[in-house]
């Protein structure tokens, strides 16, 4: 058995002759774990948010999404396009035109996104999943065009799901010259009327300003027959994302960005990792200073046990062994404190998961959901294991040397 390790050990649990040395090494046991506990939580917490927005995500976003590399728009029959809707993975692929536009309903106005779709955005996308009214999703009958708008956007123009009258949009020519005396031949102009639902994505993203309309009247809104702003992919069950955007990405080269639901989101998601790293960075601050207690606990331990330094040096020990002792010590106490934090913060992590203890907000309904969504990954955890066990055992290293040298030299 590893000789310092094991009287590091006794002395752990054995009883000092002073009884503040066991309060002061529990006291120091205690701050790790509530640091521990609190890495756990938080990052699980933030996980929880990461996975409900991608939830929210997938209803509206393709699997994967090719945009040009430079420009806004791409011919429609580009060969590699042609090439990429072959491949035996894709299941279902959209053509989709997007650009801004103002929308006016009843003297309200607003910008908005108009998103052109084909006629295979239904079964490319789980629209119907995120669809409220007593409607169908339809946007064309014979020479009708119908508009599915974001919940938000309705309210901000007065609208309900099964609004009456007609939603103009206005878009500027881009072609062609102004004519001063009559700036409304500036703009084509486009009129839309309700199939009778709303979306909700529950993301402020695209319910506050989305529009969904016939592809074709897109193109004749914002001038690009022909042309289209992105290519939308389903893949077929059972096909591997990876595998398949990579092949893709060969056949386009850097024409085209070939981009799955995280990265068409990268901006979001970012920002989401950005917060979480910060969070990690300053619960680790607070653990750097509750290891402090270790030194404390370590220091007057090294007093207490002068006398059993001089019997273990009479019995051969070096004092790189003695020091070695101290070290351990002051590691056991990282090890468990760690130990019982992750412990705390899975079972508080999984009582958030199962009960909602923690609420968003005083009444249901006020946000998406009602308590704070807790995920725990389990890389998460070794991190923070990690990071506890690395910051204990740095904590205690110096201060062991300098005291070893100063009060057992």
């Amino acid at each position: 058995m590893n000789f310092p390790f094991y009287i590091a050990r006794r002395y752990l649990f054995s009883k000092k002759s002073t009884h503040a040395i066991n309060i002061i090494s529990c006291i120091s046991a205690v701050g790790v774990a509530v640091a521990t506990m609190a890495l756990v939580v938080t990052l699980s917490v933030f996980n929880g948010f990461h996975d409900l927005v991608a939830s929210f995500f997938t209803s509206f976003d393709p699997q994967i999404e090719l945009v040009p590399a430079e420009g806004k728009t791409a011919s429609a029959d580009d060969p590699l396009l042609q090439k990429v809707r072959k491949l035996p993975e894709v299941d279902v692929a959209s053509e989709c035109v997007k650009d801004q536009a103002l929308a006016i309903y009843k003297g309200k106005q607003t910008m908005v996104w108009v998103m052109g779709v084909d006629d295979n955005f239904e079964r490319m996308s789980r629209i119907d999943d995120i669809l409220y009214g007593d409607g169908t999703f339809l946007l064309q009958a014979a020479n009708l065009n119908f508009a599915v708008v974001g919940i938000r956007l309705a309210e901000t123009l007065g609208m309900n799901a099964n609004w009456d009258g007609n939603l103009m949009i206005y878009a500027p020519r881009k072609t062609g010259q102004l004519d001063l005396a009559n700036p409304s031949d500036g703009f084509v102009v486009d009129s839309l009327i309700s199939p009778g639902v709303v979306f909700m994505v529950k993301q402020g993203k695209y319910d506050r300003d989305h529009v969904i309309v016939p592809i074709t009247m897109a193109r004749t809104l914002f001038e690009q027959q022909g042309m289209l702003s992105s290519l939308q992919i389903r893949l077929k069950n059972g096909s591997d994302l990876n595998a398949v955007k990579e092949k893709m990405q060969n056949i386009v080269g850097d024409r085209y960005r070939v981009l799955d639901r995280y990265e068409q989101q990268a901006d979001t998601f970012r920002i989401m990792k950005v917060e979480k790293f910060i969070a990690y960075i300053f619960l680790t601050f607070i653990l750097i200073v509750a290891s402090f207690n270790i030194i404390g606990s370590i220091s007057m331990l090294i007093i207490d046990k002068k006398d059993d330094v001089v019997t273990l040096r009479n019995l051969g020990a070096t004092d790189r062994q003695i020091s070695r002792i101290f070290l351990f010590e002051g590691r056991l106490i990282s090890f468990f404190g760690a130990l019982a934090g992750i412990l705390i913060g899975l079972l508080l992590c999984w009582l958030q998961q199962q009960f909602g203890i923690v609420a968003l907000g005083q009444s249901s309904g006020t946000f998406v959901v009602d308590a704070y969504p807790v995920s725990v990954h389990p890389e998460d955890v070794l991190v923070v294991f990690a990071t506890v066990i690395a910051v204990g055992f740095l904590a205690v290293w110096y201060p062991v040397r300098y005291f070893s040298r100063r009060l057992l030299g």
